[in-house]
């Protein structure tokens, strides 16, 4: 499994044309994105195990890999972690990695999926959507790039409260309209 032509990869491309950039729940995707700075890999893991592996390599090839060719890295893995309270398990296995690796203050793991829910609110609740991916997957940030662009914005408090005032303008029948093929 792999390529850009791969279901997953696609989903994920329109999640982030639609979603994250086009209605701006990161104002901070759009230019990494322009410049082809994103990669997108479609993981094969079906266990946890594997997918610790192939994070590993991804992570590695993230931290050695110049910021102007992949400032960024979206593994999505289709095959594994669907249930979300498995995949919010995942996380520390994903910060336990980057701290082996010795990237911890470089690259962080941002968190993606289909089922995402934040602690304290309902299953239904819109603003659950601005974390919510088309597949489970885990986000590679390099931190300096994150504190440039955290730097470089005007005000980065009032982007949670933007983006959840957006989501609710739009709806749960919007938003999923909105990742429609």
């Amino acid at each position: 499994m792999s390529g850009d032509d791969h279901e997953a990869i696609a989903a994920t491309r329109r999640w982030l044309e639609r979603a994250v950039i086009g209605l701006n729940l990161c104002p901070f995707a759009k230019s990494v994105y322009v410049k082809q700075q994103v990669r997108f890999v479609l993981s094969e893991a079906t266990t946890p195990e594997a997918l610790r592996e192939e994070l590993a390599s991804e992570l590695a090839l993230l931290a050695a890999t110049e910021p102007e060719q992949t400032d960024t890295t979206l593994l999505i893995h289709p095959q594994v972690l669907g249930d979300f309270l498995d995949y919010n398990d995942f996380l520390d296995q994903a910060d336990s990695v980057i701290a082996f690796l010795g990237l911890e203050g470089h690259i962080q793991v941002a968190s993606f999926h289909p089922d995402y829910q934040f602690a304290g609110t309902a299953v239904d609740d819109v603003g659950n959507c601005s974390n919510r991916s088309p597949y489970p997957m885990l986000h590679l940030l390099r931190e300096a790039s994150v504190e440039r662009a955290v730097a470089a914005f005007p005000d980065p408090e009032v982007i949670v409260e933007r983006n959840i005032a957006t989501l609710e303008k739009l709806g749960i029948e919007g938003y999923r309209r909105l990742l429609e093929p």
